[in-house]
């Protein structure tokens, strides 16, 4: 655990999170679900180990889909404002994924790597010393 505090939500102020626990990942991923779901070329995360640690009030709606790793993927988003604000995994239910311009301040995210090179755009301009992965990290 550290003593710096990660808070933020949606837009409206209706969904809220905070953690004290430390990101475990913190990227850029240029998948199409990401690219679809943010309008860009690309979504920011913050991948906490512990869903446990996140406080979240508020109700999301959520809705699945299948991952270009085959595995599927839970999106949470403000029913009001339709802001996703986090993003949990089938696979690993212990982690949760923040989207990096929902922290009140968004200066905190500090992206180690891009996933899914292979699917980005080249008017999608990413910082070139981030590494890169065509697909996901390997273990």
């Amino acid at each position: 655990m550290s003593t710096k505090t990660y808070k933020g939500g949606c837009a409206c102020g209706a969904i809220r999170y905070e953690t004290k626990s430390e990101p475990i990942f913190e990227n850029h991923c240029q998948c199409t679900d990401c690219q679809k779901r943010s309008g860009t070329g690309h979504g920011s995360y913050l991948t906490f180990p512990q869903r446990a640690d996140m406080k979240i009030i508020g109700e999301a709606s959520q809705w699945s889909v299948t991952a270009d790793s085959g595995n599927d993927k839970v999106h949470s988003f403000c029913p009001t404002c339709g802001t996703p604000v986090y993003l949990t995994f089938t696979a690993m239910p212990d982690l949760i994924a923040i989207h990096a311009t929902s922290l009140d301040d968004p200066g905190q995210f500090n992206p180690q790597a891009l996933t899914y090179s292979i699917r980005g755009h080249a008017w999608d301009m990413i910082d070139p010393s981030v590494q890169r992965f065509e697909r996901m990290v390997p273990d």
